[in-house]
């Protein structure tokens, strides 16, 4: 369900794992076992980045289960591991097949999913992991937060139109787009958990002009599919901001947040 290129994963790696919250990551190595192997299961996997930066921090010894529906990522992150993980190809739209893989973990996670997920299916998620009282682990969730220098006076207009691209149906139905996080923490604190969120935004400068670039034509086609009528002020903007990256003034951010969730 990652619907990702293995190229565009390996190029936001480096900035995932720099801007995750470290008080969340903290919590998340503080809850898990240590008298036993940590049973841990990562949702919409890809090639594994989210599962290589949470092995690091947790005790060992450790079993991963990866789910995702492409496998070839699967069998990359079956190569660069580091820790003994099994793979499965899947459908994650399918929630009956997921409460059996999700059954018995203690650490439940995802990274850079529940914006694009529905609330039927965050509810039904978050009640597999109540039952069970796992641990629950959402990292890098977007939260409509995009701030681009030098301003530049369509880039509220732009951004509107990708927060309402956010909301579109994906995969899942109709996604939770910006209010992902918020709306599982609401969820979470109602099955009885403690929720503990802190922001992990990406500050793109210089040293990510490749990641600017693919953000700006990525926000580019975004807003032009909600509103064509805008088509050629979206592409003046979208030049604009080519040509502050292209003169090295141009700087990104862009809001994300990190939540555990435990049951104390």
């Amino acid at each position: 369900m990652s619907g990702f290129s293995a190229e565009w994963l390996a190029l936001r790696e480096a900035i995932d794992w720099r801007s995750r919250s470290p008080l969340v990551t903290e919590i998340v190595a503080s809850r898990v076992p240590r008298d036993r192997v940590v049973r841990a299961v990562d949702l919409a996997a890809g090639a594994g980045s989210n599962m290589r930066f949470v092995a690091r921090r947790l005790p060992q010894p450790q079993e991963w289960l990866l789910l995702d529906h492409d496998a070839g990522l699967l069998e990359h992150a079956r190569q660069h591991a580091g820790v003994a993980i099994e793979t499965r190809v899947v459908d994650l739209a399918e929630v009956d097949e997921l409460s059996e893989l999700v059954s018995g973990r203690d650490l439940v996670t995802a990274s850079a999913l529940l914006d694009l997920v529905s609330e039927e299916w965050l509810r039904a998620v978050c009640s597999m992991c109540q039952r069970q009282r796992s641990l629950v682990l959402f990292a890098l969730s977007y939260d409509g937060r995009m701030t681009c220098a030098p301003e530049d006076p369509d880039d509220k207009l732009v951004g509107s139109l990708v927060n309402h691209h956010q909301r579109t149906e994906k995969s899942f139905g109709r996604a939770l787009g910006p209010e992902a996080s918020a709306r599982a923490s609401d969820i979470l604190q109602g099955l009885g958990y403690d929720v503990v969120r802190d922001r992990s935004d990406w500050v793109l400068d210089r040293e990510s002009n490749e990641l600017q670039r693919q953000l700006i034509e990525g926000w580019a086609a975004a807003a032009t599919e909600i509103a064509p009528i805008e088509t050629e002020l979206i592409a003046a903007w979208r030049a604009r901001r080519l040509e502050h990256l292209r003169t090295g003034e141009s700087s990104i951010t862009v809001g994300h947040e990190d939540l555990v969730a435990f049951i104390a």
